[in-house]
């Protein structure tokens, strides 16, 4: 790491935070607790807009606020820097902080594309650096259970492994910023769709319980619909195959009447399992296992720093290959169709209005128990007009 500060191996690792807003501002309140109990010196903050009074408030006493990252990482020389900008800057960004020497923690959707995923790859291999993403599901007490069970044969051969989510989006989700729901902004993708943002830890845990994340994908095989006037897709599902290895199936809406907790599913020849990985509850076949809070993948990338051997990255960029080819399928498949309007109805009013698609709640877990397209299992909708996109590895 450049920089005058001299530094013993007793010190602290001096940790920053890119982004202060939004989900960002849950960093920086993460970052003082570390500081606090004396883990790492939180040495400061960077964003391209003016901090809030509440976000300068979490800085530590000689700790400082940056605009941009170049001149955050000049003056405060991080060992750790937390980047939670827009995604589409995560490149841009995140490829500073490894060209500095530091370790990396990206928020996701990690990147867009397989380019992005190949060249902060290559920045972390030539610097030295850990690169951790920020995929919570990753650090759930109930995936190291459930990966002793299909070790250990409980569910017999893994055929497939399904993925179900439906939520309610409101338009002023959509208004949160320039890039709600958009693919492209000013030439630069951004790909905010259903499976891509929102609903991007279904399909990275997905993969990863499959045990396929950090492989090329064969096909991708994509359904996506909207039912409003934006680029992204609001409602989607997707296949992915491999030359070896489980078929994956996500499906995902942003329609739904009410929130619904999302869930993965393995299907094997002897049995199933099912994992809620937002409340890290899992289900073997009819035995529920309540587990305890998961590993913040900050405090796991802070301790794998102090001890690389001993305690490894619970979501490190390369596990999230396929999840890249995910992104980059969706970046560049045909525009959404339309769900037809009998098929939506309004529900709220300003603000808090959302379309509702009819049967979405129920549809998305059919798509996942049969490990099926919503045209494979009959949606209305969806039998008349098919949109694919594939991917071959």
């Amino acid at each position: 790491m450049s920089g005058s500060r001299r530094r013993t191996v007793a010190d602290p690792p001096r940790l920053a935070v890119v982004g202060t807003s939004g989900y960002a501002f849950s960093y920086l309140h993460r970052a003082r607790i570390l500081h606090d109990e004396g883990l790492v010196r939180f040495a400061g903050m960077a964003d391209v807009r003016v901090p809030s009074a509440a976000a300068i408030a979490l800085l530590p006493e000689g700790a400082t606020a940056h605009v941009g990252v170049d001149d955050l990482l000049r003056r405060c020389c991080p060992d750790i820097t937390v980047v939670a900008t827009p995604p589409h800057a995560h490149v841009r960004v995140g490829g500073a902080v490894l060209r500095a020497g530091g370790d990396l923690l990206l928020e996701t959707p990690p990147v867009l594309d397989l380019a992005g995923f190949r060249t902060l790859s290559r920045l972390a291999a030539e610097n030295g650096s850990a690169c951790q993403t920020g995929f919570q599901s990753f650090g759930s007490p109930a995936l190291p259970v459930l990966r002793a069970a299909i070790a250990a044969g409980k569910l017999g051969e893994v055929a497939g492994v399904g993925a179900a989510g439906a939520w309610i989006r409101t338009d002023a989700y959509y208004r949160r910023n320039p890039w709600a729901g958009r693919r492209w902004l000013d030439g630069e993708a951004v790909v905010d769709g259903a499976l891509t943002n929102p609903f991007s830890h279904a399909v990275a845990t997905a993969l990863l319980v499959g045990g396929v994340g950090g492989r090329d994908p064969a096909e991708i095989a994509l359904e996506l619909y909207g039912t409003r006037d934006i680029e992204a897709d609001d409602t989607a599902c997707l296949r992915i195959r491999f030359d070896r290895g489980p078929e994956i199936v996500v499906a995902a809406s942003l329609c739904a009447e009410q929130d619904h907790e999302p869930y993965v599913v393995v299907h094997g020849t002897k049995g199933r399992a099912k994992f809620w990985y937002k409340s890290h509850r899992l289900e073997l076949d009819d035995e529920r296992v309540h587990l305890g809070e998961p590993v913040d993948l900050l405090r796991n990338l802070v301790a794998h720093r102090l001890d690389p051997a001993g305690v490894p990255l619970l979501a490190p960029l390369p596990a999230t290959r396929a999840f890249a080819s995910v992104v980059e399928a969706v970046r560049d498949a045909p525009s959404p169709a339309r769900i037809p309007a009998g098929w939506i109805r309004t529900a709220g009013e300003g603000a808090s209005r959302h379309p509702v698609v009819r049967g979405i709640g129920e549809e998305v877990a059919v798509a996942a128990d049969r490990l099926a397209l919503f045209s494979e299992i009959g949606v209305p909708w969806a039998s008349a007009v098919r949109r694919g996109a594939q991917h071959t590895g």
